[in-house]
């Protein structure tokens, strides 16, 4: 399967902070409900807006080479200026997409980590 394009929750969907990049113990100050004003990019007041990756993800299927396929999107979430103090220096887990575009057919699957990113 190819992935070329998410879709994002609503820019008032906010990350959970953590204490480790484990993202165990979540940060006292700094939740989703506090708001913690960090947000995906590009994310607006309707859920589900889509945006096209840079490059397109090819998923092995189950039980292949590299699924699950690790990506770092980079560039892709922000932290607002009305983020409580609580939040620098945390670890944060982004809320899930709302949604995925993808083909399928064959094609030889990423290696895994991969890097994305999408732009606007």
């Amino acid at each position: 399967m190819t992935i070329t394009a998410v879709q994002l929750p609503t820019n008032k969907t906010y990350a959970t902070g953590y204490t480790t990049n484990a993202l165990t113990t979540t940060q006292a100050g700094c939740l989703a409900a506090t708001p913690s004003a960090v947000t995906w990019n590009f994310s607006t007041g309707t859920s589900g807006s889509s945006h096209t990756l840079t490059t397109p993800l090819t998923v092995g299927a189950s039980g292949q080479a590299n699924n699950p396929l690790a990506v770092t999107l980079t560039n892709d979430a922000s932290m607002g200026t009305t983020a409580p103090a609580a939040c620098a220096a945390t670890y944060f887990s982004l809320p899930s997409f709302t949604g995925i575009t993808a083909t399928g057919g064959s094609a030889t699957s990423m290696t895994t980590p991969a890097t994305d990113a999408w732009t606007s």
